[in-house]
Formats: C-alpha cells, structure tokens, sequence
C-alpha cells in the first residue's frame, strides 16, 4: 500500500552531519550544524544549567501534563528576556506558549496565521535557513523570497531588501532574523533596521520575528533591539525563540511563541487560537528542560552565572572569526576575508562555491554547507589554522 510513497532526500545540514560522522579521518572538522562547540570542541554543559539540574532531580517533582500553552513562569521568563524592562507595561498585549523548540514556536505560528490569514503570502530573506520556507510551506502559504545578501560586497543589499518589501500586500508575513541571520552572519544595523521597520508598518505587514540567537550577537538587550522597536511602534507581530543555543540544551526542545497585539483587548482570543493550535498539534509541551530554565532564571545568582557563560561563548565566537579571518588573509593575500571577522553570530558566509566546499571536504575532512555557510563555533585553536590552509588549497 506504500508503493507509490516517494523517498526523502533528507536535509542537507543533518545529512552532513551523518557523513562527518561516518569520516574515519582524525583531523576531520565539523563546520556544517549550527551548535556551539567549546574550546575542546564539545557540547558544553553550562555550570548553571549543572546546579540547576540537581536541584531539579532533589525536588522529585511529579512529571504530570502541563497546561498546553506550558508552564506560566517560564512563559513569564520569556516575555522578560524578549521586552526587557517594558514588559510589566506590556503584559496585557502578549500571548506566550511554551513550544517544542524554535521550530515548534514557527510551526505554531504558521499554523495560527494561515488559518486567520489564508490569503496572505509569507516571503522571506533571500537566502535564509532552509526549513522556514519548509515550516511554512507545510502550513500551506506560498512562500516568496525578498532581497537580503549582496554576494559583491558579502553585506546587506538593503536597498533591494526595501524595494521588494514595498511590493507586498497589505497582510503579507514577512520572516526577519532580529540578529546573527542565518546564514550570512549580516545583520542591519540600528538605522538601516529603522527604515525596515518603516516599510513594514506603511505597508501594514505581519512581522514574524525569529530569534534563535540573542546575546550571540551583542547582549541579550542589544539583540532584542527589533523586537522592543516593534513593541514601541504598537504593532501586531509573532516572535519564536527558543533556548537551546543559548542553554546549550539542543534535545530539551525549549522554545515559545510569543505574539504581541497592539490592541490588549484581542490577546485573550489570540491565546485562545494558540492554544487551540497547539491542542491539535502536540498537545503539550515537555518539562524537563523548562524546569532547568525556569531554575536558572529565576534565581538571581544562577542568572547571573548563565548571562557569564553566554557571555564567553559569544566572545569566544567573535574570538576565532578574529583568527580565523588573521589566518586566511595571511594564506590567501590576494583575497579579502573580512567578511568573516564583520559578520556576526554562529554562522559565516565565506563566498566559497559548492566545488570548493566539496573539494574542502573530500580533501581535506573540512565539512561546510554546500551553500558555503560556516559554523564558527566549530573552530578552536587547534583547528583554526588547518581549515585555513585547506581553504586557501581549494580557493587558489
């Protein structure tokens, strides 16, 4: 009966992850999935996250259903680390659930926008992670792509970026990547972000505002700018996050859906439909990493502790594109690398072409994405140098 089922080609980033793993070579280099490594180039478990865990297993808290827009202090949680200050004033107009990850919080907001904005179209940055146009494509829009990313210069085309968002419709979804976009590491600075945002509140847009990295960029406020313009300006828009970059908590799956309503009177019925989506989807969401969260947050010292720790993983990053950029320009002096050391986040756009990519990683056991996006997180100082003599090898 399954005949006719065609195969999955499977997704390109996870994919090379499987090959890297499969790679017998010793000084093999994964810059392929977007995790942060440490020095060592492992996982980290965060100090606070640790202490956190031992106080979540000496509760022996019963493990029962929560409620299905999730647990009500984590929810809170988020709002504060999203509205910052303002959101005591804020806290009629927002409508949080808990979420099963980042990609939970779209799929969620996909869902509740098709449903109440069939006719809308949703566009997205030209190029963008792969799985936003799959996310909402599933949901059943159709998907369009705005200017973003000047190869020629490696930074913003944001005259192309205005120009095609001057085209849509009043209602159209328009996905933007607050900061460390994904993939290009370029972000729009605070005035280049204002004019955007002008745009999308002339044209009457529906903002959907993912956030998969703050405090990667510059700090937890400073990559919240979009979001707290967007409240400033009272207008109706939908942000994901989600906590496992900044958590180092990948397969807890935490994550919410924010939408903030410029009218405080329609955020119970926005809830309302939230959680009706959710109900039809996954029905709740889990616990465990939510009560680790939870415990950090709401403890001053652990908070604290946590805010060090994103701290030096975002220096850490900031650190090898430093090298890294060092490196290749001395291996490379007729090419410009600084691109690399200017773009900002886990993620670097090296302009490499898909030849080169495979030729890093059949020589040289360097695994990149074919779209030349690199992990800078995946680099440490033992490795620094050999990706940049393999990439100056295959780039000459």
């Amino acid at each position: 009966m399954f005949e006719h089922i065609a195969p999955y080609a499977g997704d390109p980033i996870l994919g090379l992850m499987e090959k890297f793993t499969q790679d017998a070579r010793t000084d093999k280099v994964n810059l392929g999935v977007g995790i942060y490594y440490d020095e060592a180039g492992k996982i980290p478990v965060l100090s606070s996250v640790r202490i956190a865990q031992e106080r979540v297993f000496a509760a022996h808290t019963a493990t029962s259903y929560l409620p299905i827009e999730g647990d009500r202090i984590y929810r809170s949680q988020v709002a504060a680390l999203l509205f910052g200050g303002d959101v005591e004033s804020l806290t009629d107009s927002l409508a949080v659930v808990q979420t099963v990850g980042g990609s939970g919080a779209l799929k969620v907001g996909a869902d509740f926008l098709n449903r109440n904005f069939s006719s809308s179209s949703v566009y997205v940055s030209e190029p963008t992670w792969d799985n936003h146009i799959g996310i909402f494509e599933g949901a059943g829009f159709n998907v369009g792509q705005y200017r973003y990313y000047d190869a020629p210069t490696k930074g913003l085309d944001l005259q192309g970026m205005l120009e095609d968002l001057n085209k849509l419709k009043r209602h159209d979804i328009v996905l933007l990547h607050p900061c460390c976009h994904n993939p290009t590491g370029v972000d729009p600075d605070h005035r280049q972000w204002s004019q955007i945002l002008d745009v999308v509140q002339q044209r009457e847009l529906i903002p959907f505002v993912d956030i998969a990295y703050q405090g990667f960029a510059a700090s937890i406020t400073e990559d919240a700018f979009v979001i707290r313009e967007l409240a400033r300006r009272k207008m109706n828009f939908l942000v994901s996050s989600t906590f496992s970059k900044t958590f180092s908590l990948y397969g807890e799956r935490c994550g919410a859906l924010t939408v903030h309503c410029a009218e405080p009177i329609q955020t119970a019925n926005v809830l309302g439909q939230l959680k009706f989506t959710v109900r039809r989807n996954y029905s709740s969401p889990p616990t465990h990493g939510m009560r680790l969260i939870v415990t950090v947050l709401s403890d001053p010292s652990l908070r604290a502790m946590w805010a060090e720790e994103l701290e030096s993983m975002r220096t850490r990053i900031v650190t090898m594109r430093g090298k890294l950029c060092t490196a290749l320009s001395l291996a490379v002096p007729s090419r410009s690398f600084a691109h690399v050391a200017e773009q900002r986040g886990m993620f670097a756009y090296t302009g490499l072409t898909q030849t080169e990519v495979a030729a890093l990683q059949s020589e040289f056991s360097v695994y990149v994405v074919s779209t030349g996006r690199i992990c800078i997180a995946g680099l440490n100082n033992g490795n620094v140098d050999y990706v940049a003599q393999a990439i100056a090898s295959v780039v000459k």
